[in-house]
C-alpha cells in the first residue's frame, strides 16, 4: 500500500523547534530559547495515522486539550511542577502547543486518543484516498 499524501505537505526546511534541538546547550543558551514545544513522532500504520507525543507529568483531565479542524490536529497542554527541599522551593510551569496537518483521507470523526506513562497516542482512521488525477480536455477556439 502506498503512503497517503499529506493534505498540507511537510516543509523542505525543518521546523524551528527541530532546529533548536540541534543546538548545543552552550551554558544554558538553549533553555533560554525554548519555545515550550511538544516533541512528536508520527507514522502511517495499516489504515491509520498514528501520532505519539511526549507529555510527562500532566493531568490529562485538566491540563490537556486536543482539537481537530479543517485537517489540522492541535494538541495543547499545561504543566506545573513544584519542588521543595531544605526550605527552598522551585516552580516550573508552561503552556505547550503543537499543530500537525493530517494526511489526506483522515477521518476527523474517527480519532482516538490515549495516555500512558507520559506518552499521548492519537490514532486517526484513514479512508482509501480517491484517485485525484483526471484528464482535463482542452477546448480549441
Amino acid at each position: 500500500m502506498s503512503q497517503p499524501e499529506r493534505s498540507h505537505g511537510r516543509p523542505l526546511i525543518p521546523d524551528f523547534r527541530d532546529l533548536l534541538e540541534m543546538l548545543p546547550t552552550m551554558s544554558g543558551l538553549r533553555p533560554a530559547l525554548d519555545l515550550h514545544s511538544i516533541r512528536i513522532e508520527d507514522r502511517i500504520e495499516n489504515d491509520a495515522y498514528v501520532l505519539r507525543a511526549e507529555l510527562p507529568g500532566i493531568d490529562v483531565d485538566s491540563d490537556l486539550n486536543i482539537t481537530v479542524h479543517n485537517g489540522l490536529l492541535t494538541i495543547e497542554a499545561q504543566r506545573t511542577e513544584e519542588q521543595s527541599e531544605s526550605g527552598r522551593s522551585e516552580f516550573r510551569y508552561g503552556s505547550f502547543a503543537r499543530t500537525v496537518a493530517l494526511p489526506t483521507g483522515a477521518k476527523e470523526d474517527a480519532i482516538d486518543a490515549s495516555y500512558d506513562n507520559g506518552i499521548l497516542t492519537i490514532r486517526v482512521e484513514l479512508s482509501k484516498p480517491e484517485e485525484g488525477r483526471r484528464q482535463i480536455r482542452v477546448r480549441h477556439d
